[in-house]
């Protein structure tokens, strides 16, 4: 049903159906508000500011009007839960500092949307996409969001997620939540954006901002932006605080920017980076975090890179292992060594799960005991409470994991310690470490995942492929890149390595990228 070349009959682009006069049959370039805003990046839009082309509050209010357009009516992408109505009189605010000689850096007066489980302090809850806490308002602002308004950044709304960040029911949809309901994918309505943080990849994809957060357990920023085809970068744990974040893991917990270009998101990196007294893991950044990642934007980056191409990451699709095969040979053409690798067998599987149980009872927890008084649910106890009398939440997905994380005991568990230590070592010290040690590599490298499957509130998600787990479970970085498209869906490549190797990794992306130049603006099909 995607066949758009050999059944066009079949698919439209909605932008098309939208934008066709039916007086004189002619197609207008874009249906849509503010299509100057439309792959807009940084760079582009500083320059537009220091020109005089721009202000901040036309970009916001234009911005504002695309999600008006296209998130609300039009294709109905459904990717944003709540838009900030102090945007505008930030960004009027952000317009007098230029007109002083002022800009605090390169995302002065750029919006940016934040995945719904990062708190901020304004007149927008924290809801994790839970009815449960849809009157949740958080004291004070996130390090994340604190550090992005002190560097100039408009905070223009809250996105869509898979509720609880995807990690409440066995059997679910990404992208779907109590409160914002299903985000639909950009590039086929009917397709799926996919987790957890669908509404952020969805948004960037579709022009509704121009660099968004999102966090990531295991796959939750870099499977987004695959299936979005855009840029999402998973930091090395630690590099980025996660006070203020609703959490899943102490372990594997980390936001993390996502947008439509390598440049992007590496400036975004620069001003999240940073140690938080309040999160232990971030003392392990000392010394190894950057506030300018930009140096690393190089287009002749590959030459003299080793990078090994993980053989079991591929073979679940025979159409994405054919772009990975173009991936390589593009990496070779500017003189990257690509050698093919395997990872040890790892035994992570029930160990690993086991340890997100421990960690997620503990750490929501605490985080709605941070909450105070106010907070409409105290613990997990009271969450499964609720969620049983709600006439939404269990409408068509379950709550067994909730049920399984509040049977277990706490961090002090020799179970929790001895799985932990477990996973710790099969991708570290025995996966990833060794295998870059014993082939002198600089990155590893494999598809993202697979094109985005159809949405199905019945059968939940249909994940087929993808090599998220490995970096993931180590605390290690990623960054998934677009590689091509397979119709008229996109898939990415991901290049990950050792701790605190964001720089390589944007460095080979950012090489990648200028060579290939996959990404396309989606063109919202509907199917029949």
């Amino acid at each position: 049903m995607i066949l758009m070349k050999r059944f066009a009959f079949l698919v439209v682009p909605l932008w098309l159906m939208i934008a066709c006069n039916s007086d004189t049959g002619t197609v207008q370039e874009s249906a849509f508000p503010a299509a100057y805003l439309e792959e807009m990046t940084i760079t582009r839009l500083q320059e537009g500011y220091k020109e005089g082309k721009y202000t901040v509050r036309q970009v916001v209010a234009d911005y504002l009007s695309r999600i008006e357009a296209i998130d609300n009516k039009g294709p109905e992408l459904n990717s944003i839960i709540y838009v900030n109505p102090e945007a505008v009189q930030i960004a009027e605010e952000l317009d007098k500092e230029l007109a002083q000689g002022k800009s605090r850096g390169p995302l002065h007066g750029v919006p940016v949307l934040l995945k719904d489980n990062i708190d901020t302090h304004d007149h927008m809850p924290n809801t994790g996409g839970s009815r449960a806490l849809m009157n949740s308002y958080p004291s004070k602002d996130s390090p994340v969001a604190a550090k992005l308004r002190e560097a100039g950044a408009v905070i223009i709304g809250k996105t869509n997620l898979s509720e609880w960040a995807n990690f409440r029911s066995e059997n679910s949809s990404s992208g779907w939540s109590g409160i914002g309901g299903q985000t639909k994918n950009p590039y086929v309505l009917d397709r799926n954006p996919c987790g957890s943080s669908s509404g952020s990849g969805a948004a960037v994809s579709a022009n509704l901002c121009i660099i968004a957060i999102g966090t990531e357990t295991d796959g939750s920023i870099v499977c987004p932006s695959n299936n979005n085809g855009i840029v999402g970068l998973k930091p090395t744990v630690g590099l980025i605080s996660r006070s203020g974040i609703i959490p899943i893991s102490f372990t594997q917990d980390t936001p993390g920017p996502m947008g439509r270009t390598v440049e992007d998101v590496a400036i975004c990196l620069g001003a999240l980076t940073g140690i938080d007294i309040d999160d232990p893991k971030t003392a392990a950044s000392q010394g190894r975090s950057l506030k300018d990642y930009l140096p690393y934007l190089k287009k002749g980056g590959l030459k003299g890179k080793r990078i090994g191409l993980m053989k079991n990451d591929m073979g679940f699709s025979e159409k994405v292992d054919t772009l990975i095969r173009q991936a390589v040979a593009s990496l070779r053409e500017q003189g990257a060594l690509v050698i093919e690798v395997s990872s040890p067998r790892r035994r992570t599987g029930n160990d690993a799960y086991e340890v997100l149980l421990y960690e997620f009872k503990d750490g929501l927890n605490k985080y709605l005991v941070s909450l105070g008084e106010k907070a409409p649910v105290k613990n997990l106890a009271d969450l499964i409470s609720f969620n049983k009398k709600d006439s939404v939440e269990l409408r068509w997905f379950d709550q067994k994991i909730f049920e399984k994380a509040q049977a277990k005991g706490g961090l002090e568990s020799a179970e929790y310690k001895n799985a932990l230590k477990k996973i710790l070592k099969a991708t570290r010290e025995s996966g990833i470490d060794s295998i870059m040690d014993a082939n002198r590599l600089d990155a590893l490298m494999g598809p993202t995942g697979s094109p985005a499957w159809k949405t199905d509130h019945i059968l939940g998600d249909h994940f087929v492929g993808g090599n998220s787990s490995l970096a993931a479970i180590a605390g290690y970085p990623s960054i998934t890149v677009p590689a091509g498209f397979i119709e008229n869906l996109p898939v990415g490549v991901s290049f990950y390595g050792r701790a605190w190797s964001e720089p390589v990794l944007i460095e080979i992306a950012y090489s990648f990228e200028q060579a290939t130049n996959h990404r396309r603006r989606p063109e919202f099909v509907v199917t029949d």
